[in-house]
């Protein structure tokens, strides 16, 4: 059988085996019982399905009412719905397990099978002995907390002025902000080195936290303004009648009442560090440092160089690497999933 042949079917069983799975739970719910039950009964082919049409009803139920989780256009929708999902999970799953799986084989190229016939923690031992991945972890840590704590304060401090005060040049300040983030920030390229050089901040990872505050305000400046601007001025005229002072209101009102929006930008920021190549890679590598040069790279820097060249096919280590970077970004965001997704759409309604 042709392989594309195999994957379809494979890929069709998947799909009607979690369709059959989601018209049992509706099933089970309609007769009163818990949608959860219905799902994990429905789990089991075809036994799970009819079990949760042959289940006893604790509510009343129309006759006719199972009928329409069998029409042609439920089937259908549901067909279409979980197509889709299963090939999404596919495109996203297929190369984190490829990337599990190189992490662990025992040849440093290419590997050329999904997943290796015999498995090796010699990747990691690699990374952490022959690399100075630990420099590269410790000053990308250094410059990402530092980026989410100043670009947390600096943005929020500015967004609540622009939202809260009316003063001269408001709306000039606005628009200006948002023209400048047309522009993309290479186009600054040498004006960053030049600056960087004057200052004596090259080779010095922690700088670059400068540039990345500065590059993240028009975006996220827009976008906590738009958030504070629904909360009602009513709140600060209220505080203000029983004698807090604007710090006051913002600590102690404003902030709480904004945390959903303070996470995301938060999360955000944190993340803008870690697999950022260019502008490390500018900054970090200039000649004139008298150290190891590559015990002030990031992580983007130093796991590209294993791969750079053909002196240096390590792709398998460069597999364990990108891992175990991945680890604390998922952390986080398993951590703040509900702040983010009321963050993304805080600041889209009222701008």
């Amino acid at each position: 059988m042709p392989l594309f042949l195999t994957i379809f079917l494979v890929y069709l069983a998947i799909v009607l085996y979690f369709t059959q799975d989601a018209i049992g739970a509706e099933v089970f719910e309609k007769k009163g019982h818990s949608r959860f039950k219905g799902a994990l009964w429905s789990l089991i082919p075809v036994y799970g399905i009819i079990h949760c049409f042959r289940a006893a009803s604790i509510k009343n139920v129309q006759k006719g009412t199972f009928l329409q989780f069998f029409s042609v256009k439920e089937i259908l929708m549901k067909l279409l719905t979980f197509g889709e999902l299963v090939l999404l999970a596919a495109v996203v799953l297929v190369p984190v397990i490829y990337l599990v799986g190189s992490s662990f084989s025992t040849t440093s190229g290419l590997p050329t099978t999904f997943w290796p016939a015999r498995m090796t923690f010699a990747n990691y031992t690699r990374l952490f002995t022959e690399t100075k991945f630990w420099y590269w972890y410790k000053n990308t840590i250094i410059i990402a907390v530092l980026n989410m704590v100043l670009g947390v304060v600096f943005i929020t401090g500015a967004a609540y002025v622009f939202a809260r005060f009316k003063f001269k040049g408001k709306k000039v300040g606005l628009i200006t902000i948002l023209v400048l983030q047309a522009f993309p920030s290479f186009m600054g390229l040498i004006a960053m080195f030049t600056l960087f050089d004057t200052f004596g901040l090259l080779n010095k990872p922690w700088a670059l936290t400068i540039l990345y505050v500065g590059g993240a305000i028009p975006f996220n400046l827009w976008l906590i303004k738009g958030y504070l601007q629904q909360i009602p001025k009513d709140l600060d005229e209220s505080a203000m009648l029983d004698g807090a002072n604007k710090w006051q209101i913002f600590s102690k009102i404003i902030l709480p009442l904004s945390v959903p929006i303070l996470s995301f930008v938060a999360v955000s920021q944190f993340m803008a560090p870690w697999m950022d190549y260019m502008l490390p890679n500018y900054l970090l590598n200039s000649p004139t440092y008298s150290g190891d040069i590559k015990e002030v790279w990031t992580l983007a820097i130093g796991l590209f160089d294993m791969i750079s060249g053909m002196d240096k096919a390590n792709y398998t280590t460069f597999a364990a690497g990108a891992l175990i970077v991945a680890l604390p970004i998922t952390l986080l965001y398993m951590i703040f999933q509900r702040y983010l997704i009321q963050g993304i759409t805080a600041g889209a309604t009222k701008g």
